[in-house]
């Protein structure tokens, strides 16, 4: 009976999980376009919040932030010749570039450095990044 109870106990607990994970399969990001919207509580007002563009390779291109009063900011996202993200582009509410940044990569196709540079070219901070695996069993 005890083993019996935990077993069902056990069950419960996987129960929820299972049900939370999608069928494995990645949505195909190829042309994908995700507009997010809010609304208010009752669902009467949608106004636009977010608008993130993916190319026909599936690599994310753009992204645009929105306010109540329009365009808040926008990023384009360029690729080098090795699939590699090069460049980001940030502009402002009336599409003016501000910034951007680019990047070098390590032997594991991971940020390595990240530049960033005013419209004028200006360095204006660099970025390193560090990975550090933390032992499983502390």
């Amino acid at each position: 009976m005890k083993r019996l109870l935990i077993l069902a106990a056990a069950a419960l607990l996987l129960i929820p999980g299972a049900m939370a994970q999608d069928s494995g399969q990645k949505i195909n990001k190829k042309n994908l376009v995700i507009k997010e919207w809010n609304t208010d509580p009752k669902g009467s007002s949608k106004v636009l919040d977010h608008v993130t563009t993916f190319s026909p390779e599936g690599k994310k291109i753009e992204e645009i932030e929105y306010g109540s009063s329009g365009q808040k900011w926008r990023k384009r996202f360029e690729y080098g010749p090795d699939g590699k993200l090069s460049r980001e582009l940030v502009y402002d509410d009336r599409n003016r570039l501000q910034t951007y940044k680019t990047f070098e990569w390590n032997e594991f196709s991971r940020k390595k450095v990240q530049y960033t540079y005013s419209a004028k070219g200006k360095l204006l901070s660099i970025k390193h990044y560090e990975y550090i695996a933390q032992d499983a069993g502390k």
